[in-house]
């Protein structure tokens, strides 16, 4: 089974600031079936819908800050629905809104009224870990556990990150199978440890084992890979973007 494949914008964040429409372009020719998004460029929702419609690519989802989500609900997840995209991902929370900080509480309250709104515009709320939501609570168990224990599967879903699962210690297979049907959008990225440091690489460079979890994934109910790359030690962000699609399909057969 192939499922679509996305890129995070995030991975060609300079190439996308220089010329928004050129790296879409470019990636459409790579082959990737749409895009996520991480910010707009400069550009109002109806260009970017625009430039994608040209591209023949679907913004299947945005990274958007928490703080935009509860500060300004209703503008935000309109400009979400105006772009196209099926599901909106909070990409992080600081220490205070996360789990077991001061703010939490209030936390849990926002994501049960931005799920709200997103649910009314057609758009499904998820959580986009990294290796820190690993941190074990008091009762031994991981904190992004205790967090979707929080939070009903209704109001959020998971995008787990299956190179933070890793590197955060925990093992990504066993986390697609726990989040099974609760995980619509799987990030793919890759790494290394060279020195002690983890080191991004293209998509079956590196120690994630990305055929193993391109099964897992599907298994899972997933119904988008996503594929990002923060940074770019080896290689330039294009050739990496282009051989991480490669391999990924390799991987899919």
């Amino acid at each position: 089974m192939r499922l679509p494949i996305a890129a995070q914008v995030y991975s060609l964040r300079d190439e996308a600031a220089a010329d928004f429409e050129k790296t879409m372009e470019a990636l459409a020719r790579m082959g990737y079936d749409g895009v996520e998004l991480a910010g707009l460029y400069g550009k109002t929702a109806k260009d970017i819908r625009a430039c994608l419609d040209r591209t023949g690519l679907r913004a299947i989802s945005a990274h958007v800050p928490y703080e935009a989500l509860a500060e300004d609900t209703e503008r935000t997840v309109q400009t979400c629905q105006e772009i196209g995209c099926k599901f909106v991902a909070i990409p992080g929370l600081s220490k205070e809104d996360w789990y077991g900080g001061s703010r939490y509480a209030k936390t849990v309250q926002n994501i049960a009224r931005i799920s709200e709104a997103c649910t009314k515009a057609g758009i499904s709320l998820l959580y986009h870990n990294h290796d820190h939501e690993f941190a074990k609570t008091p009762a031994g168990v991981y904190e992004l556990d205790a967090f979707y224990g929080d939070i009903p599967a209704s109001d959020i879903q998971t995008q787990l990150d299956l190179c933070w699962v890793k590197v955060g210690g925990a093992d990504p297979v066993a986390y697609l199978h726990k989040y099974s049907g609760r995980c619509p959008l799987v990030h793919v990225k890759d790494y290394i440890y060279r020195d002690g440091e983890v080191l991004q690489v293209a998509a079956g460079d590196g120690e994630v084992g990305l055929e193993a979890l391109a099964a897992a994934s599907i298994k899972s109910g997933a119904e988008w890979f996503v594929i990002e790359q923060d940074d770019h030690p080896f290689e330039t962000p294009m050739a990496n973007m282009e051989k991480s699609l490669r391999q990924l399909k390799k991987c899919l057969g």
